[in-house]
């Protein structure tokens, strides 16, 4: 099991993200602590600020006073809600947070199911409780829980930021032998929907495919042949039949494992976490090569396709940190080859990026939920304004998204 610590200002953005989710039944509200609980499953944000600034006193000067943990069971873990329920409680006590007030939340948008809890790091006295070597503590009581419930240990994965092959060696001999062996793993160890992605990945390692078909005794057939390329993509020595590889390699296997890629893709969403480091990246620079090399220092690497004039026409991108390789376009119109022609061809393109102003009107303070009638405990503390840092990057999303929400509905009014 995995667990992750965050700390920060905003009680309300953490509240509204999680409670949101519950209330769109994407989840269920487990269990609560010195908080309100109508047994229903749901639950009621406003209510639950109430209760928790309850226990704030006045003055309290601690700047981050939020804790939002996230507890990762292993996805082959069978746990029933009393079971989720017990380990939330068992982990919060073992953590000193057991008298706290808090909330547990179970997650169910995702594939795994998976806790969120919500607490504060203050006493009654309003001093803060202690986190001194938290990392290590939280450690340790979760290795004693995947004993006790016997639990799947479910480390945190190392993202992989290499090629974990190397390209061909054509020089070295034996090139069937290192073709097979090629394919073979990256069939194994990465997910692609279509036979452009899958040239794009075999492109990385001096490798290509064909597909041949044709008409034998009035049976069509379809077949596959892969062939040692140099570093320019031009085939070198003889083509190799995929019936040599193994049938995984073959045909028949390839279709499979397109349809099998995009659903782990769409169920475990991992497209979303390349897409993010693709924009931030955009968004540094407006040079192409510079764009590249950062992506490939940051674990993805980018393949363009060009007309003969130059212009962008595709783009594939192969990120190793989750095993993926996604067509540009298939990410969303910023990422299209049309776009990424733009963004690299800009006037300003040799310039560093400008940063946009936001106009005033654009500052106002979000009202889209009415926080109106609650008095923060202590100036400053950001406690319940959505404009205070929030706890974690999907809550910052959360409060992003309301924003945008309601700067349309003004809009919309003629506001």
């Amino acid at each position: 099991m995995v667990a992750k610590i965050s700390i920060g200002k905003s009680l309300y953005g953490a509240l509204a993200y999680n409670g949101e989710k519950i209330n769109e039944a994407k989840g269920v509200l487990l269990a609560t602590n010195k908080v309100y609980n109508d047994g229903t499953g749901t639950v009621d944000i406003h209510k639950a600020m109430e209760d928790f600034l309850s226990y704030i006193p006045e003055g309290v000067r601690t700047e981050k006073p939020v804790m939002h943990i996230s507890l990762n069971p292993h996805p082959d873990d069978r746990l029933t809600d009393t079971d989720l329920q017990n380990i939330a409680r068992e982990y919060l006590e073992k953590l000193g947070f057991g008298n706290q007030p808090y909330i547990v939340f179970k997650h169910s948008d995702i594939a795994r199911q998976h806790l969120h809890i919500v607490t504060i790091r203050v006493d009654e006295n309003g001093k803060c409780i202690s986190d001194r070597n938290n990392f290590y503590r939280s450690k340790a009581i979760t290795r004693e829980l995947e004993k006790k419930y016997g639990l799947h240990t479910a480390e945190r994965r190392v993202d992989r930021l290499e090629n974990p092959l190397q390209k061909m060696d054509v020089a070295a001999g034996n090139v069937k032998k290192q073709v097979g062996n090629t394919v073979k793993a990256l069939n194994k160890q990465y997910r692609f929907q279509t036979m452009g992605e899958y040239r794009a990945l075999l492109a990385l390692f001096n490798v290509t495919v064909e597909e041949t078909q044709g008409n034998v005794r009035g049976r069509e057939y379809h077949g596959l042949v892969y062939s040692a390329t140099d570093d320019d993509g031009n085939k070198i020595g003889n083509p190799f039949k995929a019936s040599l590889f193994g049938k995984e390699a073959g045909y028949e296997a390839l279709l499979k494992k397109f349809a099998r890629s995009k659903q782990e893709i769409k169920e475990k969403r991992l497209t979303e976490k390349t897409k993010r480091t693709i924009l931030s990246v955009m968004g540094s620079t407006y040079d192409k090569a510079k764009f590249a090399s950062e992506l490939k220092r940051q674990g993805i690497d980018t393949v363009f396709r060009h007309t003969e004039e130059g212009r962008i026409y595709g783009s594939t991108f192969i990120d190793h940190r989750t095993g993926c390789v996604l067509n540009g376009s298939r990410m969303g119109k910023e990422l299209s080859a049309n776009a990424l022609q733009e963004h690299f061809t800009l006037p300003y393109a040799g310039l560093p990026p400008v940063r946009l102003s936001i106009p005033e009107e654009e500052k106002e303070t979000m009202q889209e939920y009415d926080v109106s009638g609650y008095e923060a405990p202590g100036s400053g503390m950001g406690l319940f304004t959505p404009e205070g840092p929030a706890v974690n990057a999907e809550e910052e999303a959360f409060i992003r998204a309301m924003r945008r929400k309601r700067r349309k509905k003004r809009k919309g009014l003629g506001l």
